[in-house]
């Protein structure tokens, strides 16, 4: 165990005292470092040698051996010189041996002397510290690395994260070849990466004890590796009082660890020379600097060779974690830290109740949710103890109390569930470190007496309360499987069938609803506080209704904050884009509610407080906006458009449109403009072959019609589905919906990028397909709501994405969007003029696109002038006088829509104030 620093303060006093007077380097330099080595409790030979020789490059490319005056490797290189000489000429002649000293082995510190003055540089930060020796005793702390007291906070965004996961990725894949795979490699590796850490923290002492014992008691060529790695395993696994009495000194110095973590007996790996520099070049690395928090999900990605490729794409920001732990506890726990700050009562009262929060993470990984939360748990109970010792010593051994048994899990993965275990153990020697450094007592928890609960299993089928009772748990949290519906393999609908009970809704659900389901029936009658990471999916479109019309079937629940659409970001490049939502939800009444906005899906949240949330996680009445069938306002109806399924023997080029009128005099009239939403918003020309209502006469006189057609009824015969080889028309469309009349045209996929969707008129001529919807016989006025800003604010919510592009829908946001409610002529007149002006406003770029003009970098002054003025007129219509903000404008809509629909009073207040679960009361 590290000496206290009150013991090496001392021994620095009588070791500045003995020294205080040396001068010669040749005659006392090597027990002057055996002395400085012997302050900090640390036996020299155990970490450094003295005259170390490196290899060195001189004049005309011969090699030469120089001496280092003391080296240890990856950590401290020592360059010592007689009183008075030059420090500088010996920090160079330092940084000169560099060159001949393996990467692994490269030291992070150089620390120069003569005697009278110590200076040490931090090659890592670029700090350096230089004293009288007189003044060591002052200066101690810039040592803690020698003493195991080293506290650096690790940072998510330190190379060493990746470098440390590729070195180890390495060494996976050495020993899967040689014929070590399966379960004993998985649970080898998380060993190994338990021991790594330990020596370069304290917990293994001296540091780099393990290091430096594979180096010097292991054969170079790796025959033996194997075997005595299984002897320290073992070693690790047993209590000191029952050890062999003849036990190797040097096995018998590392500590009890216990946990289980080395009790199992594996296969034992035979090692070779490269197998033995590949563990040599993952232990060369400062595993000091390691973060739990991101590191186990780098881990895992080794197992996978896809994964491996774009390593650091597949953990998740400590950002990201943050966003939903804070408003789900820290938030409150810091605002009762500063509440009590002073009050010995309070703060005690505090740190009691920290020790009786525990959390459950039903999809934990690697645990890196987990692992957050307890070190901020542990970072406030820190905070206690400093203002707790200002008035009194602390028993720092029992005065912590917050332990990783307060932390349970559940992990469908036996790998990731093995290391989020010891995850959560690193994460507590972390905190350990910064309680040693803050209170000058070496504090460790070995053995490992307490542990995490980290259950192998499948949370969709397992009983939560057999892992830990209810009554017991405080929260629960995480960032379950982003599966959409689609893409689920039919063991994963078997698993939301027996989560949700309804085959109905499982066919439409997202596979992260399954936890919702679950945790609302678990927290019911408690006070259990939850939130999910989820994608944004389950906040639009059609799967909101179906979601909480089958949680609310069985379970009350309540929307306590909501962060709405953002980017799921990670330090990586080439990350996948995913949209999430983080949902916090309880069973209780919460005292406040507040949602997470963003500006962009990239910007940083603004949290804003909220009377109510709903199910779009918006400010509003709780309305669930479903799939229906006709327009609920009366307005003109919506088309889907055509639908060709034709291999694309019906389509042609503006090339091929000429070639093949001007071959096939009998072709006029049979090819047609078409426009589909890329046509639309980029004003590219196709053109189909349209034979709707065309006599087979007038088709059999061209003959490459009637090729066409003829390669359309082979295309079609071909197709996997009964239907579409069925379809007796191979003239037409496989579906036809084109319109009778002049029509409004509405891309059904169009950019984020955009304040708004561009919508047209056209021509009834212009074939629409299906990537697109019509309004036939819509006017002016019509377009001009739609085009508007309060429609678009529907959108924004009410539409389901592709990624965060917006994906409009029928039935779900037109059907259901409330229209003004009874505009006078003069409104309706001014809106009309206002479409006009927007329209206008378009033809004044006639070679532009419409994805250009409304590009939110790119859009016209005129264009965005001409669309205030018609969202004023709009405004108008509606009597809307509130902010122009999304979220009000839909505060205000779901306020229509309950009127319209009549689900609900129209006394909208009155159903903000009662809740969600009088809503439910009045929907059933």
């Amino acid at each position: 165990m590290p000496l206290s620093w009150n013991e090496i303060r001392d021994r620095s006093v009588a070791f500045v005292r003995e020294w205080s007077d040396e001068s010669s380097e040749d005659a006392e330099a090597k027990s002057f470092w055996d002395a400085f080595f012997h302050v900090f409790g640390v036996e020299r030979r155990r970490l450094a040698q003295f005259e170390a020789p490196v290899s060195l490059v001189r004049n005309a490319g011969k090699t030469a051996t120089g001496y280092v005056d003391l080296f240890w490797k990856g950590r401290l290189l020592v360059e010592h010189k007689s009183r008075g000489k030059d420090l500088d000429r010996a920090y160079a002649q330092a940084i000169d041996y560099f060159e001949g000293i393996a990467d692994r082995d490269l030291p992070r510190y150089v620390l120069v002397s003569d005697f009278a003055r110590l200076r040490l540089d931090d090659l890592e930060t670029g700090e350096r510290h230089e004293f009288p020796l007189k003044e060591l005793p002052k200066n101690l702390r810039l040592f803690g690395f020698i003493a195991g007291y080293e506290a650096r906070p690790p940072r998510p965004q330190d190379p060493v994260n990746l470098a440390a996961a590729e070195r180890m990725g390495k060494l996976h894949d050495k020993l899967k070849a040689s014929g070590y795979e399966g379960h004993d490699l998985e649970v080898f590796l998380v060993r190994l990466l338990f021991c790594l850490f330990a020596d370069d923290t304290g917990i293994f002492q001296p540091v780099q004890s393990f290091r430096e014992w594979i180096e010097n008691r292991t054969s170079p060529d790796g025959s033996d590796l194997g075997a005595k790695l299984a002897q320290f395993f073992q070693v690790l696994n047993t209590p000191n009082d029952r050890r062999q009495k003849n036990l190797d000194e040097q096995l018998a110095a590392f500590a009890y660890v216990n946990g289980r973590l080395f009790e199992e007996r594996l296969a034992i790996p035979d090692f070779d020379a490269g197998l033995r520099t590949a563990l040599l070049d993952a232990a060369g690395l400062d595993w000091s600097r390691i973060s739990p928090a991101i590191f186990g999900g780098l881990f895992q990605s080794i197992m996978d060779p896809k994964a491996r490729r774009n390593l650091g794409a597949h953990y998740t920001s400590e950002e990201n974690i943050l966003k939903l732990i804070e408003p789900l506890f820290l938030d409150d726990l810091r605002a009762e830290l500063a509440a009590a700050k002073g009050n010995a009562n309070k703060l005690f009262e505090l740190q009691k109740k920290l020790r009786t929060l525990t959390f459950l993470d039903p999809a934990c990984g690697c645990g890196n949710f987990l692992v957050v939360a307890y070190r901020e748990l542990r970072e406030i109970e820190l905070e206690i103890l400093r203002q707790v010792e200002k008035n009194r010593s602390l028993d720092i051994f029992h005065a912590v109390q917050v332990n990783v048994d307060q932390f349970y899990g559940i992990e469908i993965e036996e790998f990731p569930a093995q290391i989020a275990q010891v995850a959560l153990w690193l994460t507590d020697h972390q905190m350990n470190q910064k309680v040693s450094a803050e209170f000058g007592l070496y504090f460790a928890r070995l053995p490992l007496v307490t542990s995490p609960t980290i259950v192998h299993g499948n949370a969709l089928r397992l009983d939560w309360e057999t892992i830990v009772p209810k009554d017991r748990l405080t929260h629960i949290l995480g960032n379950p499987p982003f599966v959409g519906h689609h893409l689920q393999e039919p063991a994963q609908k078997a698993d939301m069938l027996a989560a949700i009970g309804d085959a109905e809704a499982v066919g439409v659900l997202d596979y992260v609803c399954a936890w919702y389901c679950i945790a609302a029936r678990f927290i019911q009658g408690t006070e259990v506080q939850c939130a999910f990471v989820s994608t944004n999916s389950i906040t639009q479109g059609e799967q909101v209704g179906i979601l909480w019309r089958a949680l609310l079937g069985r379970s009350k629940v309540s929307i306590r904050f909501a962060h709405r659409t953002f980017r799921w970001t990670n330090e990586a490049s080439g990350q996948a884009a995913v949209f999430c939502v983080i949902i916090g939800f309880c069973c209780t009444e919460p005292k406040a509610r507040h949602i997470y906005d963003y500006e962009t899906p990239n910007s940083a949240p603004q949290r804003h407080s909220a009377k109510f949330i709903n199910a779009y996680l918006v400010d509003a009445p709780w309305v669930l906006v479903e799939n229906r069938t006709s327009n609920l306002s009366g307005m003109p109806e919506m088309m889907y458009g055509s639908k060709p399924t034709d291999g694309g023997h019906f389509f042609l080029s503006s090339q091929e449109k000429e070639a093949f009128e001007s071959h096939d005099a009998d072709a006029a009239g049979l090819v047609r403009r078409f426009v589909g939403a890329h046509e639309f918003l980029h004003g590219e020309v196709r053109w189909v072959l349209w034979l709707d209502g065309v006599a087979p006469a007038e088709i059999r006189k061209s003959p490459e019609a009637l090729r066409r057609v003829e390669a359309v009824r082979q295309f079609r015969l071909a197709s996997k589905a009964a239907t579409t080889r069925n379809y007796p028309y191979s003239t037409l469309f496989r579906q036809v919906t084109q319109p009778k009349s002049d029509y409004i045209l509405i891309p059904g996929h169009t950019s984020e990028n955009r304040r708004f969707i561009p919508f047209g008129f056209l021509d009834k001529s212009v074939i629409v397909g299906n990537s697109c919807f019509s309004i036939p016989g819509a006017s002016v006025s019509h377009f001009g709501v739609l085009t508007s800003t309060m429609h678009m604010a529907w959108v924004r919510l009410t539409c389901g994405r592709l990624k965060s592009d917006f994906r409009y829908s029928k039935d779900i946001v037109y059907n259901n969007f409330p229209w003004p409610e009874g505009p006078t002529e003069r409104q309706r007149e001014a809106i009309e003029e206002g479409a006009r002006g927007v329209l206008a406003a378009r033809e004044e770029f006639p070679d532009a696109t419409l994805a250009d003009l409304y590009d939110l970098l790119t859009m016209p002054p005129v264009l965005v002038k001409s669309h205030h003025k018609l969202d004023k007129a709009v405004d108008a219509a509606y009597g809307y006088k509130g902010k122009p903000t999304d979220a009000e404008r839909v505060a205000f809509l779901f306020e229509l829509y309950q009127k319209y629909t009549s689900l609900f009073p129209t006394e909208a207040k009155k159903s903000k104030a009662r809740g969600g679960a009088a809503n439910r009361k009045r929907e059933k």
